[in-house]
This record gives structure tokens, sequence and C-alpha cells, in this order.
């Protein structure tokens, strides 16, 4: 990544927080370019960051090794057809649009290109994010590193076979974020109607919910059976999820995620006829 030239298209947060994992690897400031509209935001990372900043989309673009479109999805069409004419055919293009489908972008470019696809998620502006790549048939090996290490600076990266499983990532690690923040909204509700106070039982659920994350990421065993080692026969955890059992809660998930799925599906339909 070092003696690469990775160029931005977009300096929302999400572009902002591959940078600063960049920068905390080896990948120089000086081979970091930004273009956003916004000469504000531009110039806040230049203070931060020290790097290379446009307004103009494409000034950049015929530098770049690696082009990131960080833009919202409904720019994508007009920023992909304005950026066509000024790439290089060697130039790997990586899209952390959501629902933004690798042929609708390879339509809008008119020629076939190098293209990875990426569903982030909210996490990755703290370095602890899940992104999940997908690479047509012109991603070489190398570009698949070089994707793959990019990403990797804001957390953990899985690759997918099919393109088709994106909208099942997107309603499992995209929108799984929400789901956990509902969680714990609902336990400190009930925690605080128990007598604890907000901040104390603020604290300790999200120390309880980190923990537990922490604890699932380092073990060997299925989460199925580390919920078991810690729900004793006859003890106060069984009745816990006893109750939660009881209100169908695997079902409500299972609900939850496949409404997501589909609203996904949606979704990629309306924003690649737009």
């Amino acid at each position: 990544m070092e003696q690469c030239n990775i160029v931005f298209i977009g300096g929302g947060n999400m572009a902002g927080s591959i940078i600063g994992g960049l920068l905390q690897g080896d990948c120089p400031a000086k081979n970091i370019y930004i273009c956003d509209p916004d000469q504000t935001k531009l110039d806040a990372f230049q203070q931060r960051y020290g790097v290379n900043i446009s307004t103009y989309n494409d000034q950049f673009v015929g530098l770049a090794d690696v082009l990131v479109l960080a833009v919202k999805p409904q720019m994508m069409h007009q920023v992909v057809e304005g950026l066509a004419s000024k790439m290089s055919h060697e130039t790997l293009l990586v899209s952390v649009a959501a629902g933004i489908r690798e042929k609708n972008i390879g339509r809008w470019l008119g020629k076939e290109h190098a293209i990875v696809r990426c569903m982030p998620n909210t996490p990755s502006l703290v370095q602890t994010g899940a992104s999940a790549l997908y690479a047509n048939n012109q991603v070489s090996d190398a570009q698949r590193d070089l994707a793959e290490s990019l990403m990797r600076t804001v957390g953990i990266v899985v690759w997918l076979e099919h393109e088709a499983q994106m909208d099942a990532v997107t309603a499992v690690s995209g929108s799984g974020p929400a789901y956990f923040f509902l969680v714990m909204e609902a336990m400190q509700k009930s925690a605080e109607q128990l007598g604890l106070s907000p901040d104390m039982s603020r604290l300790l659920i999200i120390q309880t919910a980190l923990g537990a994350a922490k604890m699932a990421m380092e073990s060997e065993e299925g989460v199925g059976e580390l919920r078991h080692r810690v729900t004793s026969p006859g003890g106060t955890t069984e009745q816990g999820i006893r109750a939660l059992q009881a209100g169908a809660l695997e079902e409500t998930f299972d609900e939850a995620l496949q409404a997501a799925c589909r609203r996904s599906k949606e979704l990629a339909k309306i924003l690649g006829d737009t």
C-alpha cells in the first residue's frame, strides 16, 4: 500500500476512517488524494492528515492505482460517468456505495474494468468494522490483495463468491450494529426499572456487550456453546434465556434479517435503474 496512489472520491465519514487507518500503517500522506466539492471539509482533511485535496473529482484520477468511490449511492451514476474518460485501464475501482451493483458501475463506465464492490459497516468508523468484498473477473490477484489491505485498515474482511450474497451481508453486518444498539437500549431501560442509575446501566451493558463479543471472537467454540457454558441449570441466566425464547427472539431476528435483505434487493434495483 505504501507504494500506491489512492484517490478517494467523496470526503465522508467512511473515507475519513479508511484514510486514518491507512496513515496508521505504511501508506504516506503524499500518496493519498481526496476529492470533494466541500472546500471546508477538504481543508479539515488536509489539516488533520496532510493529504492532497481537490474540489474537482477528475483532478487526480489519472494518478490512481486505487480509486475509492465513497459518494452517496444516489450520486454514483453521475460521478462514475464523469470519471470514465479519465480513468486508466490499470486502475482498481473500489466502491463502498451501498446498493450499487458491479454491473451498473461497469455499465456507467461504458467498458470492462477491474471493480471491487465493498460493504463496510459503521463500526469501521472506529476501526472495528466488518467488510464484505466482491471482485469482478477483471480484478487481478494483486488487486484483490490491494482491496483487502485497504479495508483491513478499518476492521476484518471477508470475500464473497457471488455478488448476490451482498444483500445478506447488508442485512447481517450492514444493519447489524443497529440491532445490537436496540438490544442494549432495551436492556438499559429494564436495568433502570430494576433500580440502577442510567450511567451505571449504560456502562455495565456496553462493557458486557464488548466482553461477550471479545469472548466470541477469541474462542474456538461456537456462540451456542458459549451460551450454554454460562447458562447454569436452574440459575438466573436460564430463567432470562427462557423468557427471551418464550418471546420468540430467534424467530423475530430471522424476520428482521429477512426484511432487511428484501429491502436491500429492492434498493439495489431502484438505484441501478437511476
